[in-house]
């Protein structure tokens, strides 16, 4: 099977899965439906489109249906058992709020989410073994091959090696240098030199070839794509630890001069619209839950302590543009200028009540208003006081790279327990570091798992006074 083949089939075979799944989950509710003997109304088959559009959307957004060479296949159960709970959730909450839940027969309900998970896995699962038996015989497998035997390269050979239901076939190592010159571990693997691997993709013995190569070699990776340019194989670029360290590495172009992004944000075309649908969705139902509890907490902060039930802080949002953002008033004096001082434990500026609201994070809860303007999403980097921006910038290094997202009511530096007071350097450099980490692996499931862990562990906090 040549390079063009894997191509198409593996195009069509994307088509195809979503296919299945959809017709699954559609036999699976109409059998359930027969099963109980109930009658199949037009709020059933509304109910089922529901399901399979809320489906289809977290799918794509976690990529479910990504090739099965790019992925640990017990990775895509669980994306998969992830995504049809996180709809059928939806839908049941959906029912609930406009009290239609009584409609719908339960037996059916639960007999077809179980029952469209273990179908879907069990395809799945058959599908994975047609392929093994085929990749045990040589069929389907590409031909892959690694330039540069270092440490990076080294990283990919046991990637592969380790993970033979990717499909890959990996001949081995190429470099210029002469085998004494390469690692001990890595001489057994080496196959030739850059000539030789060239004369390969030439003969279109090869489907991939990665380049291992430092940036530093420049001019040596430019000669070797451009020799490559005369033969059909995939090209792939291996990053060594400064490509690592882009913020996002998107290719782009001004007119007809290609880019790569260094800084970039990662919230462009169909991602942005994944994150801005689901924080507008999130916060709606989280202000229709929360919202009588609001109302108590701005009664209690009224009537213990003078001055206004908000307090609005001027911080940097999007971009390091100035936004107002929102917060239940715990303390008596309310800083919004040159000069921020951060709460510290037995502050005295802080109410009684402000304090049981820090502590639980309840105060932030007026956010979600922010989130519907826009101005923050429900998970981000925590947005800090200008002055406190100001401040940092200057001390710790890519410190305003947080501002390429929007700023969020949680974030992933803050379950791992960097909230609250920064009163070392070392506490901010720490809190950067994680910020920009969720940056650079951004994805819809990262802020389900940074929500999930927010809501067991990270309301209450030892650093939040």
């Amino acid at each position: 099977m040549n390079k063009q083949t894997f191509r198409y089939a593996g195009h069509a075979s994307y088509v195809v899965y979503r296919l299945i799944d959809l017709i699954i989950l559609t036999a699976v509710f109409i059998a359930g439906v027969k099963l109980y003997d109930v009658t199949l109304t037009s709020k059933y088959g509304l109910l089922l489109c529901a399901h399979m559009l809320c489906y289809s959307y977290l799918a794509e957004s976690v990529q479910l249906y990504r090739s099965w060479r790019v992925g640990r296949f017990s990775r895509m159960l669980a994306l998969l058992v992830f995504v049809h709970t996180l709809s059928f959730l939806l839908v049941l909450a959906a029912l609930f709020v406009f009290k239609q839940s009584e409609a719908f027969s339960r037996a059916v309900l639960v007999g077809w989410y179980l029952g469209s998970i273990c179908t879907l896995v069990l395809w799945r699962c058959c599908a994975k073994m047609v392929k093994t038996v085929q990749r045990r015989r040589g069929l389907a497998m590409q031909k892959v091959a690694i330039i540069g035997a270092g440490a990076s390269g080294m990283s990919l050979y046991q990637e592969i090696s380790r993970h033979p239901e990717l499909g890959f076939d990996c001949i081995g190592f190429f470099d210029d240098r002469a085998a004494s010159r390469l690692p001990e571990e890595l001489q057994p693997y080496l196959r030739g030199n850059f000539s030789d691997v060239l004369a390969l993709a030439r003969n279109g013995d090869l489907v991939k070839l990665y380049i291992s190569l430092p940036m530093l070699a420049e001019q040596r990776v430019a000669t070797m794509i451009t020799e490559l340019g005369d033969t059909t194989v995939d090209v792939l670029l291996v990053p060594d630890f400064l490509m690592k360290n882009l913020m996002h590495g998107r290719i782009g172009n001004v007119g007809e001069v290609d880019t790569i992004s260094v800084f970039e944000s990662p919230g462009f075309g169909i991602q942005n619209f994944y994150k801005r649908s689901f924080d507008i969705a999130f916060s709606l139902c989280a202000l229709l839950t929360v919202l009588p509890l609001m109302l108590l907490i701005a009664l209690a902060v009224k009537l213990t302590s003078n001055g206004p039930v908000l307090f609005k802080q001027d911080r940097y949002g999007l971009d390091g543009r100035r936004i107002g953002v929102y917060k239940f008033r715990s303390m008596r004096a309310m800083d919004n200028g040159q000069k921020v001082v951060q709460a510290t434990r037995n502050d005295s500026r802080i109410t009684p009540v402000g304090a049981f609201l820090r502590r639980t994070s309840l105060d932030e809860l007026p956010q979600f208003f922010n989130v519907l303007t826009g101005d923050m999403s429900v998970v981000g980097p925590r947005p800090h006081a200008v002055a406190h921006n100001e401040e940092y910038r200057k001390q710790v290094a890519f410190y305003m790279l947080r501002h390429k997202m929007r700023p969020g009511i949680t974030g992933w530096a803050q379950i791992n327990g960097w909230r609250g007071e920064t009163d070392t350097l070392e506490k901010m450099e720490m809190r950067v570091k994680f910020d920009l980490d969720y940056i650079r692996n951004w994805s819809l499931l990262f802020d389900i798992k940074i929500i999930l862990n927010t809501l067991v562990k990270g309301f209450f906090s030892k650093n939040a006074y």
